[in-house]
């Protein structure tokens, strides 16, 4: 995982340090996993957090769609559900809401686990790689569906 936080054009990186720690303070749980028995650290997961349906989803160059999927993340959304992804390859940019309004990226890799909670705005990218794969978990078998912020 790579942290930054967002200049205020909200695209620029910007050289201040970020820490898990600001993730914790707006209720994004991060771990690192072990990608050779993760089943065991999901299933804990979702006891914990009441998750029920999981399933693994992936992004790649070679989709006819993949640009038109993309899309309806880039901009900034919530959903009513947690957003819970475990990188199994690839890479991704979620850029998350912070307490105090500014934009945290976070870059995440083979291995990373992320919970961005319910009802916290974000927006996600894919790298210049165009690859992802992830576990995702749901609460409902339904899954959700993006809300996105009205300017």
């Amino acid at each position: 995982m790579h942290l930054s936080w967002l200049e205020s054009d909200a695209s620029t990186p910007s050289a201040a340090p970020i820490t898990t720690a600001d993730l914790t303070a707006a209720g994004v749980l991060y771990e690192r996993l072990a990608l050779e028995d993760y089943q065991g650290s999901l299933e804990r997961l979702k006891a914990e957090r009441g998750y029920v349906t999981q399933d693994i989803v992936e992004l790649h160059p070679e989709m006819p769609n993949l640009q038109v999927v993309c899309d309806k993340f880039k901009d900034e959304h919530l959903h009513r559900d947690d957003e819970v992804r475990l990188v199994l390859a690839g890479e991704g940019i979620f850029d998350i809401r912070a307490t105090d309004g500014r934009w945290m990226r976070v870059q995440v890799e083979a291995g990373d686990l992320i919970v961005v909670p319910a009802d916290l705005y974000h927006r996600f990218f894919l790298t210049e790689r165009q690859q992802i794969r992830c576990v995702r978990l749901f609460k409902d078998a339904a899954g959700w569906v993006p809300e996105y912020r009205v300017a």
